[in-house]
């Protein structure tokens, strides 16, 4: 694993502007300076050993955080991930009757020495879709057309809708966004993902998770045209859901309407994931020492609130390191993790966002920050496979 400068391609703001990269935030330089969100000028570059044992690393995690969803419910420890109490037996219900899934991405540290090291599981609404599935693979072929990339997200999703599509309650499905993402980055997502249900061969509606209703005569959600909706892909955290309104709908009339993120997934989503990995598989190479509510053993750490986004409230106690990011995270608790700085290339330092679709490795997206912690400044930068 190494990272490359290249040459970034004539005119590539238009490019990836034409291909739907229309969102994101400036990024930062080592300087302070603005730098752009997507950037070309840089790229890392892996070899397919690199590939084969990440791909091995992150089914194998898969696997263990589905292992710990059935052991979370079979001991009810929902309590620890701040769960409201009148969602639990829901939670159950969905996992037992194994509600649908689609796709996550798991943050990993890794520098090209060892095995990957699970930072944290985007399991519920995952982003950054259309820079790791589409943009950098255009990239490729534009630059490096000879050389491979970690990427068959397209092709994954493709499958995996028509995988699940006769498990749904209808041939019907919705995709929503929140109309309150100033960025376009939600829609722009959803679209990708309607895109690829519409290619597996269902009916597609998309709208404005703001525009769906309740009907309370029929208690049943239906769309703008009074429509039932039977099947509702959502790209709204569970737990702002379950805290507003049409929340106690969502969940107490599962499976009637089936919303997509699964409502198990709750608690793959949650950092407090981390610390019960620990406890199941304790000294497992792709897993850092984590715990509940204190450090427990550890001396160096970092302090996770068990909701936070997009580096929000996180605390980095370690000597030379000390970092503290703002936000309006952590009163629903903190998980303590060991500190394993991400690797410094150059000045930078890169977190892999690998993505699983279904219960299969599928792609990967990188993200780099000047700090410590990979905030919404962070630049998305593109890699390739040599042989």
């Amino acid at each position: 694993m190494r990272r490359e400068t290249s040459q970034p391609r004539p005119n590539w703001q238009r490019t990836v502007s034409d291909q739907g990269l229309v969102f994101g935030l400036p990024a930062k330089y080592a300087n302070g300076t603005d730098r752009p969100y997507w950037d070309e000028s840089v790229h890392y570059v892996f070899e397919m050993s690199d590939i084969l044992s990440l791909e091995a690393d992150v089914e194998l995690l898969h696997s263990m955080c589905l292992d710990a969803v059935d052991n979370v419910v079979l001991t009810e420890r929902y309590r620890d991930f701040g769960i409201p109490e009148w969602v639990w037996p829901h939670i159950a219900e969905s996992w037992r009757r194994r509600d649908p899934h689609v796709y996550g991405r798991f943050d990993l540290r890794y520098d090209g020495s060892g095995p990957a090291k699970l930072l944290e599981y985007n399991a519920d609404t995952p982003t950054s879709l259309l820079e790791a599935g589409y943009i950098q693979w255009h990239w490729k072929e534009d630059v490096f057309p000879d050389d491979d990339q970690w990427n068959s997200l397209h092709e994954r999703l493709v499958e995996r809708w028509t995988e699940i599509g006769a498990k749904l309650p209808s041939g019907e499905l919705h995709f929503t966004w929140s109309g309150a993402d100033p960025s376009g980055e939600d829609h722009l997502t959803i679209a990708c993902l309607q895109e690829t249900a519409a290619e597996a061969g269902l009916n597609t509606v998309g709208l404005a998770i703001e525009e769906v209703g309740w009907d309370t005569l029929l208690n049943r959600f239906v769309d703008l045209e009074e429509a039932p909706m039977g099947t509702v892909f959502k790209l709204y955290p569970w737990e702002w859901v379950v805290e507003e309104q049409f929340g106690r709908h969502a969940v107490e009339s599962l499976p009637g309407t089936l919303w997509v993120e699964p409502l198990w997934k709750m608690l793959l989503s949650n950092k407090a994931l981390l610390a019960v990995l620990w406890e199941m598989y304790p000294g497992h190479p792709n897993l850092l020492p984590a715990f509940l509510n204190d450090p427990g053993m550890l001396t160096e750490y970092v302090r996770k609130p068990l909701l936070g986004r997009e580096g929000s409230n996180i605390q980095i106690v370690a000597p030379g390191y000390e970092t503290q990011t703002g936000g309006v995270y952590g009163k629903e608790g903190f998980v303590y993790q060991l500190f394993d700085p991400l690797p410094e290339f150059d000045g930078y330092r890169p977190a892999l966002g690998a993505w699983v679709v279904g219960d299969t490795s599928a792609g990967l997206g990188i993200r780099e920050t000047v700090g410590l912690v990979t905030d919404d400044g962070a630049a998305f930068v593109p890699h390739r496979i040599v042989e």
